[in-house]
């Protein structure tokens, strides 16, 4: 991928790897899919492969992002889901011509309309996000702890206690910051 953009952060669940593609929201935001081709590779990286986007696809795909990022931050919180971002998650998945098939290998997979659009990619998502805020799997919906960070993230571990979207990002800057801290409280020792 090239030098110019940031890395994908790719985790374990699609719709909240998918709000990952901007970061850093209440600090100094990190857009990964500035480009429709980004977002095409994006989608790639996910197995949901497409042949093209254009801007007006991007722009469907970052509301679809926002309005998962909206709900699900909701529900992580045991607020209502905002409205307007329900009627887009649902919108976009009944816009999609995606089906589940089951690969020889017993996973699954996406296969998209013969156009392979990004309407079909989109549709997936969206349903992954319903399947997730409605508490259909097994996990809970969390918030990064990081005050920069405050992503929302699909918490699977034994004890449901995970603080960061991303222990190699959020945690260890954390991490880091309170080593400094303490660091600085300690009183030097005599030389």
């Amino acid at each position: 991928m090239p030098a110019e953009f940031p890395d994908f952060r790719l985790g374990n669940v699609l719709a909240t790897s998918f709000t990952a593609t901007l970061t850093e929201r209440r600090g100094n935001a990190v857009e990964r899919i500035p480009t429709p081709h980004r977002l095409v590779d994006w989608l790639a990286v996910n197995g949901l492969a497409v042949d093209s986007c254009t801007t007006a696809q991007l722009d469907l795909a970052r509301e679809l992002r926002e309005s998962i990022h909206a709900a699900a931050t909701a529900a992580a919180s045991q607020q209502a889901l905002p409205a307007p971002a329900v009627h887009v998650i649902n919108d976009r998945s009944a816009q999609g011509r995606a089906a589940a098939v089951l690969t020889p290998g017993g996973e699954r997979r996406w296969r998209l309309s013969s156009a392979s659009r990004v309407e079909d990619a989109l549709s997936v998502i969206a349903a992954d996000a319903i399947s997730v805020i409605a508490g259909e799997r097994d996990g809970r919906l969390a918030l990064c702890a990081s005050p920069t960070c405050q992503a929302a993230f699909f918490d699977t571990s034994q004890s449901r206690t995970r603080k960061w979207c991303d222990m190699n990002t959020c945690g260890n800057r954390q991490k880091k910051a309170r080593l400094k801290a303490n660091q600085r409280k300690k009183p030097r020792s005599a030389e």
